[in-house]
């Protein structure tokens, strides 16, 4: 029996038995208690929890430093993706891993929404066909993505439509404030140091929004591989543009930036690592990078000041923790 057909009949085997269970969990919770949301990234549990506040019970599938490209759900992730009552994921094949599971889930009816998808006015790095899903990194886009969560969270619980409303108006305030923030602090690197280059492609709508030119060793997913003339491209591009710094991510292999600057250094030019940045993952539950607002602010923070560009050491709110 091969791979694939043991993986199905294991997803099918967790997914059914449980059916009866989920009947059962939704007639035991009262009115007025708290319904359950299971979000698949850190940064989209994370909007949901603000917007929601206390009528919803937020759970994360994906924590601090887990790649989503490559993640497997368990037997623990298909167990609160049963048991939910609303399923938030990003889409545009951020989940690859997951797919089967997601759409077990949408087949037996639970309510589930791909929130990166389908945005009015918005243009998806990519296009249809190869679609960049790294969308938290452009602050005004991530504002579109929290307004759609807080529709479908009124089209669930009608009830408490205004309370949405009025988190999400507070919380797009902050977003703003965030997004100024980005521009005001990218603008102050000199021109010709405006390269991020980064261990994967996760960093194009950063780009875009906040005026960068972006270079990833890896593809949009982790899982694509960057080739020997790739890597001496990105190594003379470092040379000859005297890129003072390259970054890390939280959720990658710094195996492939670390390579990057020892060719640089063959060819005489000292590169430093400018920092370690969240690509596809916040930074630990309970902090202030472990939010999406900190995650950003972290992010922007140490681009500007390793590039040499101005920005207040703990951030936007002072509250970062190096």
């Amino acid at each position: 029996m091969n791979r694939r057909i043991l993986v199905s009949a294991f997803i099918a085997a967790a997914f059914f038995p449980s059916c009866v269970k989920k009947k059962e969990s939704q007639t035991s919770r009262s009115q007025g208690d708290p319904y359950q949301v299971t979000a698949t990234v850190g940064m989209i549990a994370d909007v949901t929890r603000e917007i929601a506040g206390d009528q919803a019970t937020v759970h994360n599938l994906i924590g601090e430093g887990i790649d989503p490209h490559s993640y497997r759900p368990g037997k623990s992730d298909i167990d609160a993706l049963q048991t939910a009552d609303l399923i938030l994921y990003n889409g545009l094949l951020l989940e690859g891993k997951m797919g089967e599971v997601l759409g077990s889930q949408k087949k037996a009816g639970k309510p589930i929404l791909a929130v990166a998808e389908g945005l009015s006015d918005y243009p998806i790095i990519g296009g249809e066909s190869h679609a960049d899903p790294h969308l938290w990194m452009d602050v005004t886009a991530w504002s579109k993505v929290s307004e759609k969560i807080a529709h479908h969270l009124q089209t669930f619980d009608p009830v408490n439509k205004d309370k949405y409303s009025t988190n999400l108006e507070g919380y797009q305030t902050q977003l703003q404030q965030l997004d100024a923030y980005a521009k005001t602090c990218i603008a102050t690197i000199p021109e010709k140091q405006r390269f991020l280059v980064t261990a994967h492609d996760a960093f194009s709508y950063l780009g875009r929004a906040y005026q960068l030119e972006v270079r990833g060793i890896q593809g949009i997913s982790t899982e694509s591989e960057a080739g020997l003339q790739e890597m001496n491209e990105l190594v003379n591009f470092l040379v000859e543009s005297k890129i003072p710094a390259v970054f890390v991510e939280s959720s990658v292999s710094d195996k492939s930036v670390r390579a990057l600057i020892e060719g640089a250094r063959a060819q005489g030019h000292e590169v430093k690592i400018g920092g370690e940045l969240f690509s596809d993952a916040m930074g630990p539950a309970g902090t202030y990078e472990g939010t999406y607002i900190g995650m950003i602010d972290h992010n922007i923070t140490t681009i500007t000041r390793a590039l040499g560009g101005q920005a207040p050491e703990k951030g936007l709110q002072g509250k970062l923790a190096h």
